[in-house]
C-alpha cells in the first residue's frame, strides 16, 4: 500500500535516489549530460535534502514522500511565492512506477498542505519546454499555459526555457 506523508530524516536518501533517477529518466533526450549532471548534484545531494526535510516554512512547504514497504517511490514539495500563489518546485517518481496515480497522490498532498496552511488560491509550475512527460501530466490537472521565460538555473551559455502553467485552487 503506497502512503502519502510529509518526509523526515528517514527519507532522505530515498528522496535524493527518485529524484535523481526522475530527472535523468526526464531529461536525458532534452538536455545536455553536463546539464543534468549539475542540477542533481545542486538539487538532489544528501546535505541539501537533509536541510529541506528539517526546515519547512511558507516558502518551502517541506518534501512530501510516496512510500511503498518503506521505499521511497516519488517525492515532491513546493511553497508559496506570495501571499495566495502556491507554487510546485519539484515532483519527482521513480521511472518505473510512473503512470501509477502516485505523480497525482503527492500533487494532491501538496495541493492540500497549500491550500490549508498557508490559504493559496492559486497554484504555478514550471516546466521544461519539451518536457512530454510533465506537459501533458500538469495540463490533464487543470493547470493551463501562460507564457515562456528562461530557465530559472541556466549556467552561463545555456539558453533553455521554462513553461509557465497556472491554476486556480
Amino acid at each position: 500500500m503506497i502512503k502519502i506523508f510529509k518526509a523526515d530524516e528517514s527519507h532522505v536518501a530515498g528522496i535524493a535516489k527518485v529524484c535523481t533517477e526522475g530527472y535523468w529518466a526526464t531529461y536525458q533526450e532534452l538536455l545536455t549530460k553536463e546539464r543534468i549532471q549539475r542540477i542533481v548534484e545542486e538539487f538532489y545531494n544528501h546535505e541539501r535534502i537533509l536541510q529541506e526535510v528539517t526546515h519547512s516554512d511558507r516558502n518551502w512547504g517541506g518534501y512530501f514522500v510516496a512510500v511503498e514497504n518503506n521505499v521511497v517511490i516519488g517525492a515532491g514539495g513546493g511553497g508559496m511565492i506570495d501571499e495566495t500563489t502556491g507554487e510546485l518546485y519539484v515532483l519527482y517518481v521513480d521511472p518505473s512506477r510512473r503512470n501509477e496515480g502516485i505523480d497525482t497522490m503527492i500533487l494532491d498532498a501538496i495541493t492540500k498542505q497549500q491550500k490549508e496552511e498557508f490559504n493559496a488560491t492559486e497554484q504555478w509550475v514550471s516546466v521544461a519546454k519539451g518536457n512530454m512527460k510533465g506537459i501533458p501530466f500538469y495540463e490533464a490537472r487543470g493547470f493551463v499555459f501562460q507564457h515562456e521565460r528562461a530557465s530559472y538555473d541556466n549556467a552561463e551559455g545555456e539558453d533553455y526555457v521554462s513553461l509557465r502553467y497556472f491554476r486556480k485552487l
